[in-house]
């Protein structure tokens, strides 16, 4: 789904039955979504299901080449706790706006917790990047997109135009 339809704007609805063979299918799909488009991260939103479900991690990724890597995880009905004031600046993308990178504040150190792909609960803290790319699909699972969160529009813009001398805009061709 790309920015602009309803369905990204909406907030997702909770995983009840974390039995249902279609949950698995979407996790795998979510997975296999995220690896072929060279994501970070992925919300069940972003590919038109609106459920409280989000995958995210990578050991290096194209699109971030100067991040360090973020564990594979599987976060069902995901919860964030923020664990400090300071905020960190930050380049973003998203699958759903492609082609474009906007500079974005969030927290630099949190805990988040939900059902694991296991069904069983997972707690985890997190810093930096790897704090980063959770706010940012907890964002999908409320109806927010990273454009929502850009406190100086400046730095919102096209890849090609921010970063001209980057390879970075042709790992991001329109979907």
């Amino acid at each position: 789904m790309k920015m602009g339809d309803p369905l990204l704007l909406r907030i997702a609805r909770p995983v009840v039955d974390l039995a249902d063979p279609k949950l698995r299918k979407l996790i795998a799909d979510m997975h296999d979504t995220m690896a072929a488009a060279n994501g970070v991260g992925l919300a069940a939103p972003q590919i038109g299901v609106e459920l409280r479900v989000m995958v995210f991690g990578f050991d290096d990724n194209p699109r971030y080449p100067n991040e360090p890597p973020v564990p594979k995880t599987t976060l069902i009905n995901p919860q964030v706790d923020i664990l400090t004031d300071e905020t960190e600046e930050g380049w973003e993308g998203c699958l759903s706006i492609p082609g474009l990178r906007g500079s974005v504040p969030r927290s630099t150190h949190i805990r988040y917790h939900g059902i694991g792909e296991d069904g069983r609960e997972l707690v985890r803290e997190a810093r930096s990047f790897h704090a980063r790319v959770v706010q940012h699909e907890l964002d999908h699972l409320n109806g927010v997109l990273y454009p929502q969160r850009i406190a100086d529009m400046t730095k919102f813009g096209f890849i090609d135009a921010l970063f001209p001398d980057s390879d970075l805009a042709a790992l991001e061709t329109d979907r």
